[in-house]
């Protein structure tokens, strides 16, 4: 069974930093693309970011220059370095692996950026 374990949230200032993990444990074979969603209350899920397997990325606009997202294949894992943070991204963070067939979904971790 495919799990994925989110960390790495938290409550942090405007203007400060903070960087997401997601590790996947069990079978998974053939990782295409892994992304970062968010979600904030009353607001549907929104795409932050995407990783390909060739390492190709992209973001939404409301977070480029800011966000960065990687990938580590043989741990099969994906992060967000997250930068220059202001409210407005405050929401739970959910990473996606997307693989032949289907995507898992973690169970996502909170960001609050508030003074």
């Amino acid at each position: 069974q495919v799990q994925l374990v989110e960390s790495g949230g938290g409550l942090v200032q405007p203007g400060g930093s903070l960087r997401l993990s997601c590790a996947a444990s069990g079978s998974l074979f053939s990782i295409n693309a892994m992304g970062w969603y968010r979600q904030a209350p009353g607001k549907q899920r929104e795409l932050v970011a995407l990783i390909s397997s060739s390492g190709s990325t992209n973001y939404a606009d409301s977070v480029k220059g800011r966000f960065t997202i990687s990938r580590d294949n043989a741990k099969k894992s994906v992060y967000l370095q997250m930068s220059s943070l202001k409210p407005e991204d405050t929401a739970a963070y959910y990473c996606n692996f997307r693989v032949l067939g289907g995507a898992y979904w973690g169970q996502g971790t909170q960001v609050t950026v508030s003074s």
